[in-house]
């Protein structure tokens, strides 16, 4: 399920109506986003220990991020943003669904954190560069995916480190995650466009093409046992860090 798409040079309308709709229901755990609500703390885990081995921080320490500038590139109602928030990070939030950054601001108003949300195309918004630029199942819903990744680089600073989260095009993505997901509720009907997936070899010449390093790729599975979780197989989805070349 996607955290909304961003900019008018790559969105595409459907994708940000669709995901607009659901803003109202983006902070219920029960609710349309119950699925990214059980995926966060899986992608959390894998983005604390990639700054804390990026910039070699003190591992005990709960803001790793102080001092730093970090933004989230299709954030829909910010449950990556207010995160980042608490770790210490000056946040930024983009999203292509006015509904999601009104949602967001709403949110983050009450849990008593300034999160800086911006609606409209990234590239038009002149915000600069961060050190920590994340976005997170959201290439999989963008027109133009070299592009895309164009912007999120031209946001990096030097020296900085990008966190990207994707479904993988695969058999067994296409039964589970789009036949399967959808038919049972587990996410809303027309979430995914299951072609649109993106390989890490794929995601690797893209992110190349815009001058970044892609890391290893680490997969998050489901089990029964163990729910979602990080894991060596990539068939579902994964997670990637890139930093320039």
């Amino acid at each position: 399920m996607a955290d909304a798409t961003v900019s008018t040079a790559t969105i595409r309308p459907d994708e940000a109506a669709h995901f607009g709709s659901l803003a109202a229901d983006w902070w219920d755990p029960q609710g349309s986003s119950a699925m990214l609500h059980k995926l966060n703390p899986v992608r959390l885990g894998f983005l604390r220990e990639a700054v804390d081995m990026h910039w070699g921080g003190d591992v005990e320490s709960v803001k790793p991020l102080a001092g730093k500038r970090a933004l989230d590139v299709g954030c829909g109602a910010g449950l990556l943003c207010e995160p980042l928030a608490r770790l210490g990070a000056e946040v930024t939030g983009v999203d292509a669904a006015a509904e999601n950054v009104a949602a967001a601001k709403a949110h983050a108003e009450g849990a008593g954190l300034a999160i800086d949300y911006r609606h409209g195309e990234l590239s038009a918004l002149g915000l600069g560069q961060f050190d920590l630029v994340t976005s997170m199942e959201v290439i999989e819903h963008v027109e133009d995916k070299t592009a895309f990744v164009a912007q999120l680089a031209a946001h990096l600073a030097p020296g900085g480190l990008m966190i990207l989260s994707t479904p993988n095009r695969t058999l067994k993505s296409r039964t589970l995650m789009v036949g399967a997901a959808e038919a049972l509720g587990a996410v809303p009907k027309g979430t995914h466009n299951w072609e649109d997936f993106v390989t890490p070899e794929e995601l690797e010449a893209l992110l190349a093409d815009a001058g970044l390093a892609m890391g290893d790729p680490k997969g998050i599975a489901f089990s029964v046992g163990k729910g979602l979780h990080l894991s060596d197989d990539l068939s579902l989805n994964y997670v990637v860090t890139a930093r320039r070349a």
